[in-house]
């Protein structure tokens, strides 16, 4: 694609990433086969050839309207473009990029910008995410059936291993997975612990930085990777030989924080290896040899739902159904599985329309086999599906822990 790029974002380090991934896009339109708001909607500008044509627009200086941010705002981020696309368009960059352009010039309604600055200010912090969760739990039997499901109940964990091994890896506990679902990092611990290893969970590390930079706040992305980075750094010195991530959404940026820490002197070549060094739990467990003769699968028939972050952000597309089935867990067929469920970090809260449109596209494909339990690799497409799913929802580590047990 032949671009201008205007003067104004010519020479800055995003225009000029933006102008390379312009570049690269032939405008073949195979992207819009397989996007989902483009099959709900119908529109061209709703569409990764759309949107790469509006962000275009935004770089040589035409005016930026509001429609140009709903277009933007309807994407859900899920790279199914970038599975599709033949030449390689890294099209969630380009999307990240031009919503942040777009924000600076085109204003939002007061009610909006609130919205999205309370998803910023609590979501990524435990300590104050915590205490609206309990206050949603303890008034959980007052509500109606439809809300009651949105609010999930507590978890038993269980136990974490205490034995000390000699291979470590250190673990993102997350921000809003270990408060809604801790039961995925306290079975990830016990199914490593059978395998020789030991997770550690860095003191000061948090969010992973992936609802603010979805929210256009870059800045404040930056800010929580950099803490990180110092957090896992004296691990990664004393020998963890990764960085384990069992939410494939926070995967997905880790592994990123090379790139988006590049022009950063003090952490480019720290947050470098910190990319080279996050593993999603499914690309350790599939190099271990499980503990022959200790599996005995609890449910025979599950639904896997493969979320978005997990098959297109980081191509692992197969690797978790194979260690299910290897396991002895059979998978039931689901059609369009690539298509996303619509959960998407924040989108579900700030797009419920559309959102609400593809759940229940993607529950129909999942509990067409009638499977005993729908099992998913990302706390928030667990959380979005749970609230109107007929059977419960778990993430797939849980399976295999608890057949493991």
């Amino acid at each position: 694609m032949q671009t201008n790029i205007s003067d104004r974002f010519r020479d800055t380090p995003e225009g000029r990433e933006a102008d390379r991934i312009l570049r690269s896009c032939v405008h073949c339109g195979f992207c819009t086969a397989t996007c989902p708001t483009y099959q709900l909607l119908g529109d061209e500008l709703d569409g990764p050839r759309g949107r790469i044509y509006l962000i275009k627009l935004v770089l040589e200086g035409e005016e930026v309207s509001a429609r140009t941010q709903q277009h933007l705002d309807r994407c859900l981020s899920c790279r199914s473009c970038e599975t599709t696309c033949p030449s390689g368009v890294q099209y969630g960059r380009l999307a990240d990029i031009g919503r942040e352009l777009v924000e600076r010039e085109v204003g939002r309604l007061p009610f909006v910008s609130f919205k999205r600055y309370l998803l910023r200010k609590i979501v990524p912090y435990p300590a104050r995410f915590t205490p609206l969760l309990k206050l949603g739990q303890w008034s959980r039997p007052l509500l109606p059936g439809s809300l009651k499901k949105k609010i999930p109940v507590t978890q038993n964990t269980g136990n974490r291993p205490r034995s000390s091994r000699p291979r470590k890896m250190v673990l993102l506990e997350g921000c809003v997975q270990s408060v809604i679902t801790p039961a995925t990092n306290a079975a990830t611990a016990r199914v490593l612990d059978k395998v020789g290893i030991e997770l550690i969970s860095a003191t000061g590390a948090g969010c992973c930085g992936a609802v603010s930079q979805h929210l256009s706040a870059p800045q404040e992305a930056l800010a929580f990777m950099r803490r990180n980075i110092d957090a896992w750094w004296p691990q990664i010195a004393a020998g963890a030989e990764a960085i384990l991530v069992t939410a494939s959404g926070c995967g997905v940026l880790v592994k990123e924080y090379g790139h988006l820490l590049r022009n950063d002197p003090q952490y480019a070549e720290k947050a470098e290896r910190i990319s080279a060094l996050a593993r999603d739990i499914s690309e350790v467990l599939s190099e271990e040899n499980l503990p022959a003769g200790s599996i005995r699968p609890k449910y025979r028939e599950i639904a896997f739902h493969s979320s978005c972050t997990l098959q297109h952000g980081q191509k692992l597309d197969g690797v978790v159904e194979s260690i299910l089935q290897d396991a002895g867990f059979t998978l039931t067929p689901v059609a369009d599985k690539h298509l996303c469920c619509g959960s998407a970090g924040t989108y579900s809260i700030l797009q419920p329309v559309l959102a609400q449109q593809l759940l229940a596209n993607k529950l129909e494909a999942l509990e067409a086999g009638e499977p005993e339990i729908i099992a998913t690799a990302n706390v928030g497409c667990q959380l979005h599906l749970e609230s109107k799913a007929g059977r419960p929802v778990r993430h797939w580590i849980e399976l295999l822990d608890e057949s493991m047990a």
